[in-house]
């Protein structure tokens, strides 16, 4: 099989101890992505991602001269776009990030409000709670995403947004959606409910069944909801219920004692109508 010709790029970094390579691979950190206002986007997928839907964000990528035979398409639109594109030695690439594949980019953060985002014409949303396992949250992200959802909202302690894990796990969805943080649960429902949102909570103590919800006729499953899940351990406290217009709970039909919060997510957001209802995109 020939492999896709594609343009050619020439080597122009090749010592790992350089102090731009130092640079690069200290975003891994909290403090440094807050002092740069920027973070990593590692391998290829998410890269692409963020070329075609953050290019103005986007300070640098750097690629392998292996991975820019592999992936020609990315190094294509990343010189199309007008972005700087550094050749590396695999080296370099590996001692900015062990996980790069051969390609990584640095992008600047993006922080969108909770007015911005949360409008009238929101009809999906999913609130998390003080969710902290950053694999989770960059999977819910890319759930929301492939579910049709307007936006997700980090509140409460919620892991850093920009972690690598984070931006990692979301696979790109981090650039198809806003995803808000840094907010109070009680400010994320009160901004939903001005959107004319109805909120539902995820607990397993919840009165409703989802799935006798979704089979009722006469229940409105097509109306914007914005969903709100707790952290992994202990969910969501009596006083964040209370926030809700309702208490949903996913039935366990096994001997699980309960579903991982990306999984929950995956669940009520799929088993609604209106996650199925949403024209934003075709389904494949």
């Amino acid at each position: 099989m020939t492999r896709p010709v594609g343009p050619t790029l020439a080597v122009t970094l090749s010592n790992p101890r350089a102090d731009r390579v130092r640079h690069v691979k200290a975003l891994v950190g909290r403090s440094a992505r807050a002092k740069e206002v920027c973070f990593l986007v590692e391998g290829p997928q998410a890269v692409r991602e963020a070329v075609r839907f953050a290019a103005p964000r986007i300070r640098d990528v750097y690629v392998s001269s292996d991975a820019a035979a592999r992936h020609p398409g990315i190094l294509s639109e990343a010189l199309a776009a007008g972005l700087r594109v550094h050749g590396c030695t695999p080296e370099v690439v590996t001692a900015m990030s062990g996980d790069a594949q051969g390609v990584l980019a640095v992008v600047e953060v993006s922080t969108p409000s909770l007015a911005e985002t949360l409008t009238t014409e929101v009809r999906l949303v999913v609130i998390l709670n003080n969710v902290r396992d950053p694999g989770n949250v960059g999977t819910i992200i890319r759930v929301a995403d492939a579910a049709g959802a307007d936006a997700v909202v980090l509140a409460g302690e919620c892991v850093d947004l920009h972690s690598p894990k984070v931006v990692r796990a979301s696979v790109g969805s981090l650039f198809h959606l806003p995803v808000v943080e840094d907010v109070a649960l009680a400010d994320a429902v009160a901004a939903t409910r001005d959107a004319g949102m109805a909120v539902w909570a995820a607990s397993g103590s919840g009165e409703d069944d989802l799935f006798s919800l979704a089979r009722d006729p006469g229940e409105p499953m097509v109306e914007p909801v914005a969903w709100v899940f707790g952290n992994e351990a202990w969910g969501l406290d009596a006083d964040d219920l209370e926030r809700a217009d309702r208490a949903v709970r996913i039935p366990l039909f096994g001997a699980a004692e309960s579903l991982n919060v990306a999984a929950a997510v995956a669940v009520a957001l799929y088993m609604c109508d209106y996650s199925r209802s949403r024209d934003r995109g075709t389904a494949k």
